[in-house]
């Protein structure tokens, strides 16, 4: 850890502080009061010059805002030209039941009109989530959800992606994990701007803050899902694949996916003999109802030719990976990861959080025997917990409830140590810590990195 630079005393920056002019107390309080109000006028002038240099007391409250026009990525977020676009279209429609189609055309349209979104759109992301409409009944349910929502909040504020959170039911029938079919759509045409819709379940979330996804690997691809072929093709298992975490590009080929997809859920009148050819056809299956996983896997096995090449089955990573296969590797993980700093110190140095990505590149060329997958020691991207149900309570009868509780606290807090902002490496430093001895946050605490 790089030691904090020798900085000005207290007393020079202090409005307390004693002044060390003697003649200055020659002053009458009244004198003093009245400096301190002008010094006070000065420097709110200064500051507001600072950050407005071109004030004009002539324009409206409208007018004034026109230096705030764009954000901080260099879009116009106030600025909507009148020519009509898709929106104006009276005939469109949010409802998963109504089809979209030339989405393509229409959203090139929008972008034309919007030229400060276009620059950036191919590699733009949008990730959405969500959870139930009502307070969950397991009593530490709400807790945990904010927990994984902060989660999401973080990674995506490091990486420069927007967020979306519903809590609504979009469709009275599209119940459980069908409701994401419903939200993705309209995340889809309520953003235009994004090149991707990256769906995350409720009970997942980012263990490797640093990673970001590659998505140039895949621009000839247009969903990304974590799954392998053999169990699918050779295997037929319903696990082949898991469709609590996907990446979808926003474009007519999604559009056409979700209606086919979302027509073998509960708003189709053949729900149930949707359920009955799955569980035929996938051995490993077990329940009756048709569910969103299986019926992804069904299109991809069935219709091999139509699907396979557009989606993009991630295994090299985990894309998404099974809590319980992973949670008992953070301590070695930690470990493995804190020998590498002791001997990089570029690693441990302070930094803004805003640049976070550059080290996280970095430490990639650190980690090339780490391997990926199950006994690599690379922090695993994201930990799903499968099974768990923490809103509900209702978890899978082959966890003990406390398992699923406590390694979710677990892995929230394995993932927040990991942000290494000014102010998380300054915590154990301005505790009277010796910074030529380092300590970092563990779970809370300060633990002392080894020499």
């Amino acid at each position: 850890m790089v030691s904090p630079g020798p900085g000005l005393s207290h007393s020079q920056f202090s409005p307390m502080a004693k002044p060390r002019n003697r003649s200055l107390w020659c002053f009458s309080d009244g004198h003093l009061y009245c400096g301190g109000v002008f010094l006070a006028v000065l420097l709110v002038c200064s500051f507001w010059s600072f950050f407005t240099p071109a004030l004009n007391f002539g324009s409206s409250f409208t007018d004034s805002s026109s230096n705030c026009k764009e954000s901080g990525f260099g879009v116009k977020l106030n600025s909507d030209p009148k020519d009509p676009t898709f929106y104006d279209d009276p005939e469109m429609s949010y409802s998963i039941e109504k089809p979209v189609k030339d989405w393509d055309e229409k959203r090139k349209g929008w972008l034309k009109r919007h030229p400060s979104f276009a620059a950036g759109a191919s590699e733009r992301i949008v990730l959405v989530t969500g959870s139930q409409t009502k307070p969950c009944k397991n009593p530490i349910g709400d807790h945990l959800l904010l927990r994984f929502f902060k989660n999401k909040v973080d990674y995506c504020r490091i990486h420069g992606y927007d967020i979306f959170y519903n809590n609504l039911l979009l469709h009275p029938k599209m119940g459980s994990y069908w409701a994401k079919l419903p939200v993705v759509k309209a995340a889809m045409l309520a953003h235009p701007e994004a090149e991707w819709i990256w769906w995350v379940d409720s009970d997942a979330l980012f263990t490797d803050m640093e990673f970001k996804l590659p998505v140039e690997r895949y621009k000839n691809h247009n969903m990304v899902v974590h799954g392998w072929p053999k169990l699918i093709y050779k295997s037929k298992s319903w696990t082949s694949l898991n469709a609590g975490v996907f990446l979808i590009r926003n474009c007519q080929w999604s559009m056409d996916l979700i209606n086919t997809w979302s027509n073998m859920g509960p708003m189709s009148k053949d729900y149930k003999k949707w359920g009955q050819i799955q569980r035929s056809t996938f051995k490993d299956k077990l329940f009756p109802e048709s569910d969103d996983q299986s019926a992804l896997i069904y299109l991809l096995y069935k219709e091999r030719e139509k699907y396979y090449d557009h989606i993009y089955l991630e295994g090299e990573f985990y894309f998404e990976g099974y809590w319980v296969e992973i949670l008992g590797g953070y301590e070695n993980t930690t470990e493995r990861y804190l020998e590498i700093e002791r001997g990089v110190p570029e690693l441990r140095r302070r930094h803004a959080e805003k640049v976070s990505e550059q080290y996280g590149a970095f430490r990639e060329g650190f980690l090339k025997e780490a391997g990926n997958g199950k006994g690599s020691w690379r922090r695993p991207f994201i930990t799903h917990f499968t099974g768990c149900q923490p809103c509900s309570g209702d978890h899978n009868k082959m966890y003990a409830g406390e398992s699923c509780w406590n390694g979710m606290v677990k892995a929230l807090n394995f993932a927040d140590n990991q942000q290494q902002s000014e102010s998380r490496r300054n915590f154990c430093c301005n505790h009277g810590h010796d910074t030529a001895h380092p300590f970092e946050l563990f779970g809370g605490n300060c633990k002392q990195i080894r020499a």
